[in-house]
């Protein structure tokens, strides 16, 4: 990756340091890469890099966004994306305090360092699990939130554009990202676990009977929309970032066994409270106003996730 600090920034329409926050996470880091590979200059920063004795890379704050000086963080940046949250339906039930401090008192804490500091563009990460059970989803149709994440992700969406609206020199946008995978992908996560099941052996376990269908979005697709979302001529709001298309979870794991010629040891289990049963983005919005056409083919960004899991399994032996 290009040294995101290197150079002078470029790139019309924002000139100044664009701040991620999240940055050493699935999808912040691809984010860092995209911006320093355009000439950007970027400052990352992520609490995983205070833990276990982590060195953050030349460009990365370690920190802890609860508690850290955010003025000094960003004060002079042109864009701020904010892209740090705890993840993760079925957890949230048990642990909503954790998902509240993280997902909404820190993005409170974030808007309110970006209005006193003069930052003019915040892009926020959401989720298409504010939606609920309806297909297809539109950013005008009310939310009917499942689970307590899904609850926490709209309050951040709200929060931001409260703030916008009382701070007309502030413009926010949230993106509602879809299902994402690709290389770096959480470890947690469907695809990840599938592919992990095919070239290992490791049982994978699906919540229900296969029949739950999402809007799977390859991550390059995602940080093309997220940074679009910070040009000055985008104007505030929430915006879908998936493809308009959605596939089973059985038919994944079919794709799965195609691209890798090994079937993952599938091992069914109860259905989990919060899940939607499908999701599939209508992106009438964020094509007519961010330009955002996905590129990237399902099969083909599951060849890539799984290239980059070889490799992984190459290095560790």
């Amino acid at each position: 990756m290009a040294d995101p600090t290197d150079g002078e920034p470029i790139g019309e329409p924002h000139r100044g340091t664009a701040v991620v926050t999240g940055a050493a996470g699935f999808i912040g880091s691809h984010l860092v890469a995209a911006l320093a590979g355009s000439g950007r200059r970027v400052v990352g920063v992520d609490r995983r890099w205070s833990e276990g004795g982590v060195t953050p890379p030349p460009w990365g704050v370690a920190g802890e966004l609860a508690s850290m000086d955010l003025d000094r963080l960003l004060g002079g940046a042109s864009v701020v994306f904010h892209l740090a949250g705890r993840p993760g339906v079925r957890p949230s039930w048990d642990l909503f305090a954790g998902y509240a401090q993280d997902n909404v008192f820190v993005t409170q804490r974030i808007l309110d360092a970006c209005v006193r500091t003069g930052v003019p563009r915040v892009v926020l990460a959401s989720s298409s699990s504010v939606y609920g059970a309806v297909t297809p989803m539109a950013e005008d149709q009310r939310p009917s939130p499942l689970s307590p994440y899904a609850v926490t992700k709209l309050a951040a969406e709200q929060l931001g554009l409260a703030y916008a609206a009382r701070a007309p020199d502030v413009t926010v946008t949230a993106m509602r990202y879809f299902t994402v995978y690709g290389p770096g992908q959480r470890p947690d996560m469907l695809l990840s676990r599938a592919l992990r099941s095919a070239l290992t052996g490791e049982v994978l376990s699906i919540f229900g009977d296969g029949r739950d269908r999402r809007d799977f979005t390859y991550v390059g697709d995602v940080v093309d929309a997220t940074i679009r979302a910070a040009s000055t001529d985008v104007p505030g709001g929430v915006y879908n970032v998936g493809t308009g298309t959605s596939t089973s979870v059985n038919d994944l794991i079919a794709f799965v066994t195609e691209v890798t010629g090994h079937a993952p040891q599938v091992r069914h289990a109860e259905a989990q409270a919060g899940d939607a049963p499908a999701t599939r983005a209508d992106l009438t919005r964020s094509a007519d106003v961010l330009g955002y056409r996905p590129k990237v083919p399902l099969r083909q960004g599951i060849a890539e996730q799984a290239r980059a899991f070889d490799a992984i399994l190459e290095r560790v032996g």
